[in-house]
C-alpha cells in the first residue's frame, strides 16, 4: 500500500519541480528581455526622479487654466465628437462585411484568406500612419480623420466579429442550413442572433477608442480639440492647453459613462431596448 502511495507522491513532487523550473525560466527570460530592452532604450533611472520633479515643476505655468477660452473650445470639441461619431457607424458596417467573409465557418478559403489579410494590415498600420498617407492624399481637415478613424475600427472590430462567429456552435449553423436556407438566411436566422450582442458591445467600445483617438489625429491635422492643444502647445500659451486638456476629460470621461451604460444594456438584455 504505502509503495502504492509513493509512486503518485514522486509523479507530484517531479510534476511541481518541472512547473517550478517553467516558471523560473520564464521569469529569467523575460527579466532578460526586460534588462536588455532599457539598455537599448537608454533608460536613465538615476536621472528620472530628477526629471520628474522638473517636470512638476513646469505645471505651475497651466494654472489656472484659461476659462475665457471655453467658448472657443466648444466648437472643436463638437468636431472631436463628431468625428468618433461619423467613424464609428462606417467602421461598424465595413467590420461586419469583412467579419462575415473572414469567418472560417462561413466563407470559403479564397475569401477567408484576403480579408483576414486585410484585417491584419490594417492592424499593424497604426492610425497616425494611415492619417499621414491620408492628409498627403486628401489634405489637411476632419474628413481623412473621419476615414482614418473608420479604416481603425474595421482592424479590432472585424477581428472580433469573425473570431466571434467561428466560435458559434457548428449545429446551430448546420440545423438553419438543413431545412434548405440560403447562405444569407444563415447569416440572418443562426449567425447574427448569436454575436450582435456581444459585437454591439465592441462597437460601443470602439467609439471610445476613436473618441480618444481623434484627440491625437486633431493634433496631426484632423482637426478638433486636438489641433487646439497643439497650437496652444506650440504658442507657448500653457493656461489656453489646460483649458483645452480639461474640456478632452470632460468629453472622454461623459463617453465613458455613456458607453458603459450603453454596454450594460446590450449585455444584460441582448439589444439597447
Amino acid at each position: 500500500m504505502s509503495a502504492a502511495l509513493s509512486i503518485p507522491t514522486a509523479t507530484a513532487r517531479a510534476d511541481r519541480a518541472r512547473r517550478a523550473w517553467r516558471i523560473v525560466l520564464a521569469a529569467t527570460l523575460m527579466g532578460a528581455l526586460v534588462v536588455g530592452s532599457a539598455i537599448l532604450c537608454r533608460v536613465d533611472v538615476v536621472g528620472f526622479l530628477p526629471g520628474l520633479f522638473q517636470g512638476l515643476s513646469v505645471l505651475r505655468f497651466f494654472f489656472p487654466p484659461d476659462v475665457g477660452s471655453l467658448a472657443e473650445m466648444v466648437g472643436p470639441a463638437l468636431v472631436t465628437l463628431l468625428l468618433a461619431a461619423v467613424a464609428t457607424p462606417f467602421g461598424v458596417a465595413l467590420s461586419i462585411l469583412f467579419g462575415l467573409a473572414g469567418a472560417a465557418n462561413l466563407s470559403p478559403a479564397w475569401l477567408r484568406a484576403p480579408a483576414r489579410g486585410v484585417i491584419a494590415v490594417e492592424r499593424a498600420l497604426p492610425e497616425i500612419v494611415v492619417l499621414l498617407l491620408l492628409v498627403a492624399a486628401l489634405g489637411v481637415g476632419p474628413f481623412p480623420g473621419v476615414v482614418t478613424l473608420a479604416i481603425g475600427s474595421v482592424g479590432m472590430l472585424g477581428r472580433l466579429f469573425a473570431d466571434a462567429i467561428e466560435e458559434i456552435d457548428a449545429r446551430v449553423i448546420e440545423s438553419v442550413a438543413c431545412v434548405g436556407a440560403s447562405r444569407w438566411q444563415v447569416v440572418r436566422y443562426a449567425v447574427l442572433p448569436e454575436v450582435m450582442p456581444s459585437f454591439l458591445a465592441n462597437a460601443i467600445f470602439r467609439f471610445e477608442i476613436n473618441l480618444r483617438a481623434s484627440v491625437l489625429l486633431g493634433a496631426v491635422g484632423a482637426g478638433g480639440i486636438g489641433l487646439e492643444l497643439q497650437k496652444a502647445m506650440a504658442l507657448l500659451e500653457y493656461e489656453r492647453a489646460m483649458m483645452a486638456v480639461l474640456v478632452t476629460l470632460a468629453l472622454v470621461f461623459g463617453a465613458e459613462r455613456i458607453s458603459d451604460f450603453l454596454r450594460r444594456r446590450v449585455l444584460e438584455k441582448g439589444g439597447l431596448r
